[in-house]
């Protein structure tokens, strides 16, 4: 694709909300819009990076034996509840009820439901060691949200 076809939005001003240099750089040359505090839009060079990085790192895991599994990232609170993680959190954890009126949550992280996960198939020593691993987004209403993608919210 020629560039003068491409959506590259970008920008002279570095944001005056943006403390470290590479959030600067990502937000200059229109890689991610920031929508809010700690949320961001891919834009599509930031999302094509992206997708290379998770590549990268998918190659990798696999090179080392691991295997790539994709859990949901609307989590029972039920399992939040077993592990007594689930009034920990506190507010930082985004909290909402199905149509049912069953509690749910927007998972922060993902121990719990991999622990279920080896809890319902994991039967034997044999069966070890296993190695799993996935890329996801993540949801963390952060007090202050810094670092930029790193750690958004």
């Amino acid at each position: 694709m020629r560039l003068s076809r491409y959506f590259l939005p970008v920008s002279k001003e570095a944001p005056s909300d943006a403390a470290i240099v590479s959030h600067q750089l990502m937000l200059r040359t229109g890689m991610v819009r920031q929508n809010g505090a700690g949320i961001y839009t891919w834009l599509p060079l930031g999302y094509r990076v992206l997708k290379k990085i998770e590549q990268i790192v998918r190659e990798e895991m696999n090179r080392a034996g691991a295997i790539e599994l994709l859990m949901p990232t609307l989590q029972q609170a039920d399992l939040w509840r077993e592990s007594g993680r689930y009034d920990d959190y506190g507010k930082e954890m985004l909290r909402i009820k199905d149509r049912h009126e069953r509690d749910m949550l927007y998972g922060p992280t993902n121990e719990e439901l991999i622990t279920d996960v080896f809890r319902a198939y994991v039967k034997s020593y044999k069966s070890l060691p296993l190695n799993l691993y996935h890329q996801q987004w993540k949801f963390r209403d952060e007090v202050r949200p810094r670092f930029g993608v790193m750690r958004g919210r």
